[in-house]
């Protein structure tokens, strides 16, 4: 029977581009909690998604020569492409141009209309794009410069005719509730941040746009559509049956934790439970604001070029890998850093060294002492209890710190039972029990307890890890056993049968050489280089004929030619074209004298836009050949033809 619902969301995330590690750092979080949840028996709802309209998304669709359905179609596809990667088993898939999710999103619009809680008026502030916010003079940086105090992009000046949310009406009563309820924001510091951001004063919020028509209509006002908030916001309720199924709505709200970055924190503890109080629904349990996973250059964007694609990794590194870095690497709710020498550092000495020499060393020694048969354990002596109450207390240890959302803490625990583990064979020495035909009871029950402390290593290690845990499993030819693993079943020692044979395999994580793994990723940058080189230059060749058409070469004919002062390189050229005559420049000095040029009939470009080349004008360009050696000839004619003929 299941001891109750728990409900955790991650934010939905915006489709403008593929995602980057720092997604998948909150997506694996949330993940991870659900799955011990669900082992501790809990009926779990996980929802994720995409927030699909919006301004941006609508340029970005216009750039790329698609309609918006059409490219946020294409990125979603990516973003449940990298979800199946990593392991993740979200239950909804939320999108906000789900017809569902829209029908909502205006009947919330209305209430809140018919309430009286949204009002006409007019904006006029600062407002950027990528944020999808708007901004008032005091918010902005004191630097001179207009930009936007989140991302620091260029913000510009809107005015337009708007809709309000009167957020300032809830403003005491938030305070109220987060007072009464101190977990309701983590981490503490984020709580604080938040509590002086409503003290400082909140103005109400614009809720609507009419300079782009991608979003939500507004229901009784077609000029309008319905801004980010209410809509991306709302996906929390909708996804769940809010106005739609009752009873599923009931089931699971309010969630028990929105996981979201630090960034959105704001939204998610001052907009979002605003909203809920004016439609008078319950708040959310807990909003957990982690921290940003930084590279050497800072926060990940793509404009800086120091996005880390986790899709690389998981093909360089394995699944496992990558999530257990991500959970183990930063204290969640801290900022931290990425780094590629830091998770190779953690998969040779934590997974393939403490966990791997761990697997290897017992099925090693079952091979060779029994057979590879598990044995039975003896009577327990003193060093087998303290494994065991080590095995105890480090569940105790991890539920605690999964409870407080502390993975970091919660897998070092887990780590000092596997050290513990390894320090055991050390202690009790099979390799000298096994010498002596007595001692053979004794290392059947060390070789037990062995397969014992790997079953709750592996079990412990669920939530955690996708692959892994099934592995060891089948390597210690309990896998199903493993698969049917409760979170109780962990408290209990001697779970594992007698009898049951292993099956020694490869090692789950290989060591990794540091130098041999950067060699390898020089050479598949090369490649990659190469191949967009290719790829350029053979855009760079495919142009259509109505391109073509456009440049207009005629044949000229050079009357007078002289170098141009203080320039190595430069000829100044005056030429005939039948009709005009016209000046150009020339870099082709090095190449050419100026005496031998005049009285030849070149090709050039005649509806070049002027330009001033050292001071000089150029009406046109002479089409001339280069090779890779730096050899360069002017283009011309094979016969007589007629000044200003035209290249067809």
């Amino acid at each position: 029977m299941a001891k109750g619902t728990f409900y955790v969301t991650t934010p939905i995330y915006y489709p403008s581009d593929k995602l980057h590690i720092g997604h998948a750092y909150t997506t694996v979080a949330a993940d991870t909690i659900v799955k011990y949840k669900a082992m501790q028996g809990y009926d779990t709802m996980f929802l994720t998604g995409s927030d699909e309209h919006g301004q941006k998304i609508q340029r970005k669709a216009q750039e790329a020569g698609k309609t918006p359905k059409e490219y946020v179609d294409a990125i979603v596809a990516t973003f449940k492409s990298l979800w199946k990667k990593l392991g993740i088993d979200y239950d909804y898939f939320i999108r906000t141009t789900e017809e569902r999710h829209m029908k909502v999103v205006q009947q919330i619009f209305q209430k809140l209309y018919d309430k009286g809680d949204i009002y006409k008026g007019k904006y006029e502030g600062w407002y950027c794009t990528p944020c999808e916010t708007f901004w008032t003079e005091r918010q902005l940086p004191d630097t001179g410069e207009k930009l936007c105090p989140d991302c620091g992009r260029e913000v510009e000046w809107v005015e337009e005719e708007s809709y309000f949310f009167r957020l300032s009406k809830y403003a005491d009563r938030l305070l109220k509730h987060i007072e009464e309820n101190p977990h309701f924001i983590q981490p503490e510091s984020r709580r604080n941040e938040m509590v002086s951001f409503i003290q400082s004063g909140l103005e109400d919020l614009s809720v609507s746009r009419t300079t782009f028509d991608w979003g939500i209509p507004v229901p009784f006002d077609e000029g309008h559509v319905i801004y980010v908030w209410i809509d991306a916001l709302s996906n929390y309720i909708t996804a769940i049956g809010y106005e739609t199924d009752e009873e599923n709505f009931q089931k699971y709200w309010p969630a028990d934790l929105h996981l979201v970055g630090k960034d959105i924190l704001r939204f998610h503890t001052i907009i979002w439970p605003i909203l809920l109080m004016a439609l008078d629904l319950p708040l959310p349990k807990q909003v957990f604001g982690h921290g940003w996973l930084l590279t050497r250059t800072g926060k990940m964007s793509k404009s800086k070029g120091n996005v880390v694609d986790p899709v690389v990794l998981i093909e360089d590194f394995g699944v496992d890998a990558i999530r257990y870095y991500l959970l183990r690497e930063v204290a969640f709710g801290a900022d931290g850093a990425y780094s590629t020498e830091a998770l190779i550092q953690r998969i040779n000495s934590d997974l393939a060294n403490d966990l791997g020499n761990l697997l290897n060393r017992t099925i090693s020694m079952i091979d060779k002492y029994f057979g590879g048969v598990i044995p039975a354990a003896g009577p327990a002596d003193e060093v087998d209890l303290d494994l065991q109450n080590c095995a105890s207390e480090m569940i105790k240890k991890v539920e605690e710190n999964m409870d407080a959302l502390k993975y970091t803490v919660a897998l070092e625990e887990l780590w000092t039972f596997i050290r513990r583990s390894n320090k055991y064979i050390d202690q009790t020495t099979p390799w000298l029990l096994a010498k002596e035909e007595d001692k053979k009871e004794r290392l059947g029950t060390v070789l037990y307890n062995l397969v014992e402390a790997l079953r709750i290593i592996a079990g412990t290690l669920k939530p955690f890890m996708v692959e892994t845990p099934y592995l060891m499993g089948e390597q210690l030819g309990i896998e199903e056993l493993i698969r049917e693993t409760e979170w109780e079943d962990l408290k209990e020692w001697g779970k594992v049968k007698a009898g049951v044979k292993v099956r020694k395999a490869d090692p789950i994580f290989p060591r990794i050489d540091l130098e041999e793994y950067f060699e390898k990723v020089e050479k598949r940058k090369e490649k990659e280089m190469a191949i967009e080189k290719e790829d350029k230059k053979e855009e760079k060749e495919l142009i259509s004929f109505e391109e073509f058409s456009k440049v207009d070469i005629r044949v000229a004919e050079v009357l007078e030619a002289e170098r141009i002062e203080g320039s190595d390189k430069l000829l100044k050229l005056q030429v005939d074209l039948g009709t005009e005559k016209r000046q150009l420049v020339a870099g082709i000095a090095r190449h050419y004298q100026a005496e031998e040029l005049v009285g030849k009939k070149i090709l050039m470009v005649a509806n070049l836009k002027p330009a001033k080349i050292f001071g000089v004008e150029s009406n046109g360009m002479i089409l001339a050949a280069s090779n890779d050696k730096g050899e360069l000839t002017i283009t011309t004619v094979a016969k007589d033809i007629s000044n200003g003929s035209r290249v067809k």
